[in-house]
C-alpha cells in the first residue's frame, strides 16, 4: 500500500512540476504554435513525441551515470553556444520562408510528420536550460523516484512527459480549432513572431553561455 501511494506521489509531483515548466513560453511553445497553424492538431503530439524520444534517451543516460557530464560547466557552455546557434538558424529560416508559406485550410495531410518529430528533438537538444533542468531538478526527482527502483523511474517519466503532452496538445488543438478564422496574412504573422522568438531565445542562450 505504501509503495502504491509512493508511486502515485511520484507521478503527481512529476506531472505538476513538468506542467509548470511546460507552461513557460519557450522554443517548444513557438515550434508547436507555428506547426499547429500549418499542420493542425497533430503538430502538438508529434512535437512532444520527438521531445519525449530525446528525454527517454536522457533518462536512460542519467540512470547510467550521465549526470556528472551534464553538470560540467564546459559542456553547458558548448551546448549553449551550439544550441543557441541552431535556434537562431531555425528562426531565420522561418522568416526567410514567409513569402512561400501558405496555410492549408483543407488539411490534406501532406505535411511531413517526421519533420515535426525531428524538430521536437532538435529544439529540445538546442535548449541548454533543458539540459540544466535535467542535470539539477530532473536528476533530483529521479533520485527520489529511484527508491522504488525501475517502477519509480518509469512512473516519474510517464508523469513528466504526460504534462508536456497535455499542454502542447491543448495548444495545438486551440490553434487548429481557430484555423478557419486565420487569414493568410495572420498566419504569416504567426510564423514571423515564432521565428523572432526562436532567434531571441537562441541569442539569449549564446549570451548566457559566453
Amino acid at each position: 500500500m505504501d509503495g502504491s501511494l509512493g508511486l502515485i506521489s511520484i507521478f503527481g509531483s512529476a506531472f505538476l512540476i513538468g506542467f509548470s515548466g511546460a507552461l513557460m513560453p519557450g522554443p517548444m511553445f513557438a515550434l508547436v504554435l507555428s506547426g499547429s497553424s500549418r499542420s493542425g492538431f497533430k503538430a502538438g503530439p508529434l512535437t512532444v513525441l520527438g521531445h519525449g524520444i530525446l528525454e527517454l534517451a536522457l533518462v536512460i543516460g542519467l540512470v547510467l551515470g550521465l549526470g556528472s557530464i551534464l553538470q560540467n560547466e564546459t559542456v553547458f557552455k558548448i551546448i549553449g553556444i551550439v544550441g543557441g546557434g541552431v535556434l537562431v538558424y531555425l528562426g531565420v529560416d522561418m522568416i526567410r520562408s514567409l513569402r512561400q508559406v501558405r496555410i492549408d485550410l483543407k488539411k490534406d495531410g501532406k505535411d511531413p510528420d517526421k519533420s515535426l518529430i525531428l524538430h521536437g528533438i532538435i529544439t529540445s537538444l538546442s535548449n541548454p536550460y533543458w539540459v540544466m533542468w535535467w542535470a539539477t531538478i530532473g536528476m533530483a526527482l529521479m533520485l527520489s523516484a529511484s527508491k522504488y527502483r525501475l517502477w519509480g523511474v518509469v512512473v516519474f517519466f510517464i508523469g513528466h512527459i504526460l504534462a508536456d503532452l497535455v499542454w502542447y496538445s491543448s495548444v495545438s488543438f486551440a490553434v487548429d480549432r481557430g484555423r478557419k478564422f486565420l487569414s493568410q496574412k495572420v498566419y504569416q504573422n504567426i510564423v514571423a513572431v515564432c521565428g523572432v522568438l526562436l532567434i531571441g531565445f537562441g541569442i539569449y542562450f549564446v549570451y548566457g553561455a559566453v
